[in-house]
């Protein structure tokens, strides 16, 4: 008996120490005084958020277009190694025409095997996106595609107009690499 009447004295003790505690009606008003200055905590965590987010698009553009130009880059140093080699190349075309005019007969054996190559290295140029400019006697002088190296006195119908074409030019993608050189009439 003893023990109950023990617990009885412990539960009077424990109605002592929610008196001495503040009540919820206390808290109240300290609860509303914080929301007026500004520290909700869910509009705090809600612009912490949205900050984050912003921040996070951000550096997510700036990476895709430091992907885009490292791509770009990288694509055009390519293709300019490339286009220094195919420079490199366009007076070995020259040789091979000048060769093909060596021959007088194109029929026979010995020259077979010379225009092998010289038809495997046309193709691999053009493989590589190498085109010839289309430049002929007659045809408009353009000053974006060809070099005039000299004038000489021509009819009226070829003034301004190409006389002769003294080096082919070539394009590489739709790029001058070698411009024609061309005489003009005048």
């Amino acid at each position: 008996m003893e023990n109950t009447i023990d617990n009885s004295h412990e539960l009077e003790n424990s109605g002592d120490l929610t008196t001495e505690t503040p009540s919820m009606q206390s808290l109240e008003p300290e609860i509303k005084s914080g929301a007026n200055t500004g520290s909700d905590p869910l509009k705090k965590v809600q612009d912490e958020l949205a900050e984050a987010k912003d921040k996070y698009m951000r550096l997510y553009a700036e990476f895709e277009n430091h992907r885009r130009r490292t791509a770009k880059e990288k694509l055009e140093m390519i293709q300019g190694a490339n286009e220094q080699l195919l420079k490199a190349l366009l007076p070995i075309a020259d040789d091979f025409e000048r060769g093909e005019k060596s021959f007088k007969d194109k029929s026979d054996k010995e020259s077979e095997g010379f225009f092998l190559i010289q038809n495997k290295f046309k193709k691999t140029l053009e493989q590589y996106g190498v085109k010839i400019m289309e430049v002929g006697k007659g045809s408009s002088f353009n000053p974006d595609l060809q070099e005039a190296i000299t004038s000489v006195p021509s009819e009226e119908k070829l003034k301004g107009k190409v006389v002769d074409v003294v080096e082919k030019g070539y394009l590489l993608n739709d790029k001058v690499i070698r411009f024609a050189k061309v005489v003009t009439g005048s």
